[in-house]
């Protein structure tokens, strides 16, 4: 099989930097970590001429990029997104749609399986993450209200059946059939995950019991502290603090949560229970301006504006427009997040939620050669995927 020696790298391993380290890749690989050389004459060279040399970003939540999203309903969206983040750093990515039909959300994992057989030049497909339709209106935000409802036992078991791509699904747990919803969710090893809720505290307890562990796109179309008559509840906010064990996911952008609240999460959870996400519509990677949220031809028309994509009237954000590597910046400089846990963030830390830790994650001999070669400024050098170069800024 060939072999790939990447040389003269600051290495980032989970809790340290090796200065000056070398990585050895045998096929799809990693075969050695070493704070010196590592004899392998039949090897290709990668020098990192000093820059990091960090494992793979992996992306739970993403909707599109480059002009395209996952609900267009064709492969090649599904391909051009993958290799559109791939140049930011995104080596594994978990494809995620919008409040949806039925027929559109079937259609939609049809597309995926197809797409992952041709899928050789961009991020990795982990698995499909359905968020909605099962949402609170009154937090619907940038989603279809259409198509919201409350969670259908025949529906959902009918969908779960169709594929066994599905490997998370975002839902308001306070909604009538909600509990049964998480209860069979993790029956069928599928993460459930708490979106587009209001929630109290009391009903997010619960939720967690039956197996809602994670808070999607935290802050976002969710409850904090309400006062219903005299009395005041606590939200999905202040629930996710109190439950050390809940993970979170952040839209580190620096706009969806601002610097302070950005801080405030990774003081109160800290990196090994939040992971970066872009939650990234087709404007990622593309000029400021207007754009389409949703499927190409039916979906909401929104603008983007400051790094960020909004609601035509303004009253929601539309989805970001992050890039992996930007989120990872941001945390660094608008955080103060030391760089080897923002690192955490985007890649042990989103594994280990989704399941995929012991392949995925982390610079260690045994896994999958997912790495990232980036300078100071997280600029993005080189990605290798499996073992396979698929970006070299070089070339560009």
């Amino acid at each position: 099989m060939k072999r790939i020696k990447i040389i003269n790298g600051r290495i980032i391993t989970p809790y340290r930097i090796i200065d000056g380290g070398t990585l050895l890749i045998k096929g799809t690989s990693i075969e050695a970590v070493s704070e010196g050389d590592i004899y392998a004459t039949d090897a290709e060279i990668i020098d990192a001429e000093g820059k990091y040399v960090s494992p793979g970003f992996i992306d739970i939540h993403i909707h599109g990029g480059g002009g395209h999203d996952f609900m267009d309903g064709t492969v090649n969206a599904f391909l051009k997104i993958a290799e559109t983040h791939a140049k930011y750093g995104t080596t594994s990515m978990f494809p995620t749609t919008l409040t949806c039909s039925k027929a559109d959300l079937l259609k939609s994992l049809d597309v995926y399986a197809e797409a992952n057989k041709q899928n050789t030049m961009g991020a990795q497909f982990l698995g499909m993450h359905l968020e909605g339709p099962y949402f609170a209106l009154a937090q619907s935000g940038a989603q279809d209200p259409r198509y919201i409802r409350n969670p259908d036992i025949e529906e959902y078991k009918e969908v779960l059946a169709y594929s066994n791509d599905i490997k998370r699904w975002s839902a308001a747990p306070e909604l009538e059939g909600a509990i049964e919803f998480g209860r069979y969710l993790k029956s069928k090893g599928v993460l459930a995950a708490i979106a587009h809720t209001d929630a109290i505290y009391e009903e997010v307890v619960e939720a967690f019991e039956v197996g809602y562990t994670l808070a999607t796109h935290f802050y976002s179309a969710m409850s904090g502290v309400t006062r219903r008559n005299t009395y005041r509840y606590a939200g999905v906010i202040e629930a996710a603090y109190l439950i050390d064990s809940m993970d979170i996911e952040v839209i580190g952008d620096g706009i969806h949560m601002p610097p302070p609240l950005l801080k405030l999460a990774y003081k109160i959870k800290g990196a090994d229970h939040i992971a970066l996400i872009t939650d990234a519509m087709r404007a990622a990677g593309m000029p400021e301006g207007d754009s389409i949220l949703g499927n190409i031809d039916t979906g909401t028309k929104v603008f983007v504006e400051n790094g960020v994509a909004i609601m035509p009237d303004r009253s929601s954000f539309a989805g970001s427009v992050a890039t992996t590597d930007r989120l990872v910046r941001t945390m660094i400089k608008m955080a103060d997040v030391p760089l080897i846990e923002a690192i955490r963030m985007i890649s042990k830390t989103p594994a280990t939620i989704m399941g995929v830790a012991d392949t995925k994650g982390s610079l260690v001999a045994g896994k999958d050669a997912d790495i990232v070669i980036f300078d100071d400024n997280i600029n993005i050098q080189t990605t290798i995927i499996n073992g396979k170069v698929v970006y070299n800024a070089s070339d560009f």
